[in-house]
């Protein structure tokens, strides 16, 4: 039964194919309000969002990457979220976070990618602290072209010394310890290793093992609260997870699944996320929400 869990999630979060449903969202530039407030809608693999925030390109203790692909929108909660943290990261001297995708402007599936970020709801994480984006912001060039290193040994399940530091499990702890945080995804050797350096840590409880994510950690959102229409997951386990589940990821059989193709079929969203859509006016303020950025 477990294996079957893994098999579903797999499909859930493998890469989505370019379909004409992801590419409808994906040439929408503009946000869209429906209701009076904020709406992640659906699940995080299929669903939208109604009133995305943009987060800023700079903030205190954070830079964002990658900014032609549009995919630096969330909800409030998560833009809220990714500012205090870095902004606590910075304060502690821990470093400058570098924050890849959010999400699309109205959520919904992307052509590439990813199959999750659809409501506005997950971030992804650099692994990289750079000391260059400490002292200046990246130019254009250096935001679109650099890379997030793997923390793992080459063709390795074993962390590379080298590209971890004691701020990555600072870093994960805080986002972890935060309580609209629902989950946060790992590669299996990064949560390998902080098991093996647990005493009493209850927010390990958050922190899963996926496949990849060895140069970047994803961080999801618990549905905001007075959101009706957001599908949330299913509770996590009770334990920590560092015992005979976390050996399941390093076994041939996981392996082998691993390297399996995947060909998820295009997601069947809610029907209000049509209303999202097809709606035609963006919303009249900055997209950018006030006083969550510089």
């Amino acid at each position: 039964m477990k294996f079957l869990v893994f098999i579903f999630l797999l499909g859930v979060f493998s890469e989505c194919s370019s379909s004409p449903a992801a590419n409808n969202w994906a040439t929408i530039k503009q946000t869209a309000q429906i209701g009076d407030s904020a709406q992640s809608i659906g699940s995080y693999t299929a669903g939208c969002l109604s009133g995305a925030v943009s987060l800023p390109p700079n903030g205190t203790g954070y830079q964002l990457m990658r900014p032609t692909r549009n995919r630096s929108y969330g909800h409030p909660d998560l833009i809220r979220f990714i500012e205090n943290l870095a902004q606590t990261m910075y304060l502690q001297s821990r470093g400058v976070l570098l924050i890849g995708d959010l999400g699309q402007p109205r959520g919904g599936p992307t052509p590439s990618g990813h199959r999750s970020h659809q409501t506005g709801l997950d971030v992804d994480i650099w692994y990289l602290l750079s000391q260059q984006a400490e002292t200046r912001s990246l130019e254009f060039n250096e935001r679109e072209t650099w890379s997030a290193p793997s923390v793992l040994a080459t063709q390795s399940d074993s962390i590379d010394d080298s590209q971890w530091s004691p701020a990555h499990e600072k870093i994960l702890e805080a986002a972890a310890q935060s309580p609209e945080v629902d989950r946060i995804f790992v590669n299996p050797s990064v949560k390998r290793l902080l098991c093996t350096r647990k005493s009493t840590h209850d927010w390990l409880r958050k922190i899963r093992p996926w496949w990849k994510h060895d140069d970047h950690f994803h961080v999801r959102l618990k549905c905001p609260l007075n959101n009706k229409n957001c599908a949330g997951q299913e509770p996590l386990p009770v334990s920590d997870g560092c015992d005979a589940s976390l050996a399941w990821w390093f076994s041939a059989e996981a392996k082998a699944e691993a390297a399996k193709p995947k060909k998820p079929e295009p997601p069947v969203l809610p029907a209000l996320c049509d209303a999202v859509l097809k709606a035609g006016d963006p919303i009249k303020s900055n997209p950018s929400h006030p006083g969550l950025g510089q």
